[in-house]
């Protein structure tokens, strides 16, 4: 009987941390979806909770316009892409193999529909949002580029590569491989699967021929 009061209290009361952090993801995933679906002008407050299932004053009990919203999910969804783990491939001095998975995975990003239609709703309303860190362009870099550069890091220390700026090296090797498809992407061309790993086969090998001893 006391253990029974006791979850009614807590249904009744306020909510756990796990049941806050799943009302947030909800919330988050539905603002995403409507942003996309919409746009930013037509997206409203009342659809995005409705979107999320949830009353407009759990929503504003959050966030206190539409403004705060797009400031808070914008950004959360880029970073949501997970890295690719390239750690068998570091583990076994294999470079290349390292830098290929991690340029698969940057190419799945950058031409993954959502992905594509977020940064262009991004890149059209940087003008009202200042308060971006990043420009609409490199929303989604940061976590990528520390990949790259923890992975030269770790290969410079061995020897087996010579870079003098790693930081610098890492943004050119995600300029080679991301950068045309995913501006492609914006105007709705693709290119074939295989002529995309042929190219991205080639930028690797060229990177690699740029800071490997000679």
């Amino acid at each position: 009987m006391a253990k029974a009061s006791s979850d009614a209290q807590r249904r009744g009361g306020r909510p756990t941390q796990a049941e806050a952090a799943a009302l947030h993801l909800r919330i988050r995933e539905a603002a995403v979806r409507t942003f996309l679906e919409n746009g930013y002008d037509a997206t409203t407050m009342v659809a995005i909770a409705e979107a999320a299932g949830i009353a407009k004053p759990t929503l504003y009990a959050r966030y206190p316009d539409k403004r705060a919203v797009f400031l808070d999910v914008i950004p959360w969804a880029f970073s949501r892409a997970v890295p690719v783990d390239t750690g068998d491939a570091a583990d076994e001095q294999d470079l290349r193999a390292a830098l290929v998975a991690i340029g698969e995975g940057a190419l799945r990003q950058a031409l993954d529909p959502d992905i594509v239609q977020l940064h262009r709703i991004a890149r059209n309303e940087a003008h009202r949002f200042p308060e971006f860190a990043l420009s609409a362009d490199s929303l989604g870099w940061a976590r990528r580029q520390r990949q790259v550069m923890d992975l030269l890091a770790r290969h410079a220390e061995s020897g087996a590569i010579e870079v003098d700026d790693i930081e610098l090296a890492a943004e050119h090797f995600l300029a080679m491989v991301e950068v045309l498809p995913a501006r492609l992407a914006d105007f709705g061309l693709y290119r074939s699967q295989k002529e995309e790993r042929r190219r991205l086969l080639h930028a690797v090998d060229l990177f690699l021929r740029g800071v490997l001893p000679r």
